[in-house]
């Protein structure tokens, strides 16, 4: 898969896609799920409808694949573009991946992950990163499987709130 408006057919029927119009409840659905299982199960404030503005409005800024087996979204890739200022190059930032819990270990991660590599490779990116929480053992054996190396020596920042408005301010 080297475009993101391709899909696959998966070893058991399901295809990997880019998402599309109507795909907005089972993508959030699948948010709901992974902010569960990352102990965070209040903290979702997306809607559909912003799913929708987001990612199918005039100019959208962040992308998603999604794996459909049996008419049903069970897994989700969301990311955005990135630029290297190193590299001069652009990159992927994987937002989030999730796969339904009945359905991992069928492939589905991997298949999305090979998916964004893809489209890196295609569109002659130089990086694919995303962040993972240090308690979360099954995912960091997930990504060290497939090749994926810790950047240990950074640490993530964040503003928000309160805290982002008093900057803004002044």
């Amino acid at each position: 898969m080297t475009s993101p408006d391709s899909s696959t057919i998966l070893p058991d029927g399901a295809v990997l896609r880019a998402a599309r119009p109507g795909d907005e409840d089972g993508i959030l659905a699948l948010i709901h799920a992974l902010a569960v299982y990352e102990r965070e199960p209040d903290a979702v404030e997306n809607t559909a409808e912003a799913l929708a503005a987001s990612l199918f409005g005039a100019e959208p800024r962040v992308f998603a694949h999604v794996v459909e087996r049996q008419g049903e979204i069970v897994g989700i890739a969301i990311w955005f573009v990135t630029y290297s200022t190193w590299t001069g190059r652009h990159g992927i930032w994987l937002e989030d991946l999730y796969v339904d819990e009945a359905r991992r270990g069928s492939g589905y991660g991997k298949a999305l992950m090979r998916a964004l590599a893809a489209v890196c490779v295609a569109r002659d990116y130089s990086r694919f990163e995303w962040t993972v929480l240090d308690w979360n053992a099954p995912s960091i054996a997930f990504y060290r499987s497939i090749g994926a190396e810790p950047q240990d020596e950074w640490t993530t920042q964040r503003l928000s709130g309160a805290a982002l408005a008093e900057l803004a301010r002044g």
